[in-house]
C-alpha cells in the first residue's frame, strides 16, 4: 500500500474511531526508529507490536529483529489486521491485546522479550488500561523490554508503577510530536 493511500486510510480509522485509533495519521519513520533502535535485537526472541494499524513501525521491525525471532501482531480493526496478515504473513496476527498471555499460550511461547506498543493508552478507560499493562507486565520475561509512544507525559507515573522507566526519548518529528517511553520489566 502506498504512502498516501496508508495515510487516507489511517484518517478515515481514525475518523470512525478516535479512541481506539488514536491518531490522524501512521507513526513516522523518526517515531518508528527511535523505538525499534531502543531495542538489542540480538536478544530478541520473541516480540509482540501492540496496536500495528497500518505496520509502519511493524517493517522496521522486521528489517531489524534475527531471523528466527518470533513476531506477534495485534490490531484491533477488522481491516488493517488483514492488510497486515497479507502484507507480514510470517507474523501471527490477533485481535485483542487484551488476550496477550492466552495467545502466547496458544503460540506455544513462554514470555516475550520485547513488548513494542502504539496504543494510546490515556485514551481507554482505565479498567481497560490496567489490564493491557498487567498482560503486558505478566506476558515479559524478566528484563524484559516495554517500549510505547504516547503523545504526551501523561502515561509516565502509571508506566513507572508496573516498570522500571529507562528512558523517554522525545520525536518532534511526528504528527503529533511523540514521547517514546523505554521501559524494562523488572527482574526478581
Amino acid at each position: 500500500m502506498g504512502t498516501l493511500q496508508e495515510k487516507l486510510l489511517f484518517l478515515y480509522k481514525f475518523s470512525r474511531a478516535p479512541q481506539q485509533i488514536g491518531s490522524v495519521t501512521p507513526s513516522s519513520a523518526f517515531l518508528a526508529k527511535k523505538m525499534v533502535d531502543s531495542v538489542n535485537w540480538e536478544k530478541v526472541n520473541g516480540v509482540a507490536e501492540l496496536g500495528a494499524g497500518t505496520g509502519a513501525i511493524t517493517k522496521y521491525i522486521q528489517r531489524a529483529k534475527k531471523d528466527d525471532t518470533r513476531v506477534l501482531l495485534f490490531e484491533k480493526d477488522t481491516e488493517l489486521r488483514g492488510r497486515l496478515q497479507e502484507r507480514f504473513a510470517d507474523c501471527a496476527c490477533y485481535e485483542d491485546a487484551g488476550r496477550l498471555q492466552a495467545v502466547l499460550r496458544t503460540e506455544g511461547i513462554d514470555s516475550l522479550d520485547c513488548v513494542i506498543s502504539g496504543l494510546p493508552y490515556f485514551n481507554f478507560p482505565p479498567s481497560l488500561r490496567d489490564r493491557l499493562l498487567s498482560e503486558i507486565a505478566a506476558s515479559l520475561r524478566p528484563g524484559g523490554r516495554f517500549v510505547a509512544f504516547q503523545y504526551s507525559q501523561q502515561m509516565r507515573k502509571r508506566l513507572s508503577r508496573q516498570f522500571a522507566m529507562e528512558r523517554i526519548h522525545f520525536v518532534p518529528f511526528n504528527v503529533p510530536p511523540a514521547f517514546v517511553y523505554v521501559c524494562r520489566k523488572e527482574e526478581g
